[in-house]
């Protein structure tokens, strides 16, 4: 288990490192683009007008990368000091009241305990679709969410399955991972839109200066959906699959109650109510995916999670032999 978390810790830096040097290369390609692209035009002494020799040498290269690290540097400094308020504020979870929710604090609280770590903030969403999933940048910044679709479905050893589930995910520090990869994923994706639309209008002005301009603008708008809409969530399904099937067996390791995760996962499967507030970023912190039920093969090669009767059969096999 330490070594998981370890290893977590190292993708974490790994997976940064990577966005970052995406985001450079990103600036460095659009400034090699407006250098091959700008030469400005001088009149000579017949009236015509001749291109005249660049001196912007490496200059837009440069800017290219600097404007891109600011953005990038912006991005990972947001998700770790405000992306987790982000997506409990996108997803409509409110805190759950301690009164109306006593079961649910001090089942948290006992598995905290158990797991060594101070006790996760909780929070309800108002959604009929059963599911909860955890988000925070470290265990003492964390929170665990419940939709009351869950708590409405699932009993006592069920709900304490779900909560271990999550409690893992803390434990193991996925959730940073996730948070992380996912506010760059969807930073990319917003900036590719609005870089669109932004060459859309300035394509409007007309004029040689203003192709290129339009030009340089899509180019950048292009590189960053590849990496907002395929290169980006490839690598976050990468991540999400194998760490649910662990936080699954830790969690068992944590209540030594099989059965309960067990239960919760088949009621979870026959689940056929959309998750109102769930989209493809926030969808992998989920215990299962709201947004595919893996009814083909297709379907799993953009799935967050591992198929849930893989997931039901692999608990099957530690309950069988009742050992974690």
């Amino acid at each position: 288990m330490y070594s998981q978390i370890a290893s977590n810790k190292r993708r974490s830096v790994v997976f940064i490192g990577l966005f970052f040097v995406m985001w450079l290369a990103i600036g460095a390609g659009c400034g090699l683009l407006f250098k091959a692209l700008s030469h400005p035009t001088v009149t000579n002494a017949y009236g015509y007008a001749e291109a005249a020799p660049t001196h912007y040498g490496w200059t837009p290269v440069i800017i290219g990368m600097a404007i891109c690290a600011l953005l990038a540097v912006g991005g990972i400094v947001y998700s770790l000091t405000a992306g987790a308020g982000l997506v409990l504020r996108v997803s409509g979870a409110v805190p759950a009241d301690p009164a109306q929710y006593q079961q649910l604090h001090n089942l948290v609280e006992t598995l905290a305990i158990g797991e060594g770590i101070p006790k996760p903030a909780v929070y309800v969403i108002d959604d009929p679709s059963p599911n909860a999933f955890a988000t925070g940048v470290s265990p003492e910044k964390a929170a665990i969410t419940f939709t009351t679709g869950l708590l409405d479905i699932m009993n006592r050893e069920e709900l304490e399955g779900v909560a271990s589930h999550e409690m893992s995910h803390i434990k193991n520090h996925d959730i940073r991972l996730l948070l992380v990869v996912g506010t760059m994923i969807g930073m990319a994706a917003v900036l590719a839109s609005i870089l669109w639309r932004t060459a859309f209008f300035a394509g409007r002005g007309g004029g040689r200066s203003g192709g290129q301009l339009v030009l340089v603008i899509f180019v950048a708008g292009a590189l960053l959906a590849v990496v907002g809409f395929i290169f980006g969530p490839l690598i976050r399904l990468a991540l999400s699959r194998r760490r649910e099937s662990l936080a699954d067996e830790s969690g068992v390791e944590l209540t030594r109650n099989p059965a309960g995760l067990l239960s919760a996962l088949k009621k979870l499967q026959q689940n056929d109510k959309p998750f109102k507030n769930m989209n493809h970023a926030t969808a992998a912190m989920c215990i299962d995916d709201p947004l595919q039920h893996h009814e083909a093969w297709y379907h799993r090669l953009y799935d967050s999670h591992p198929p849930i009767e893989d997931r039901i059969a692999s608990l099957e096999r530690i309950y069988s032999g009742q050992s974690v």
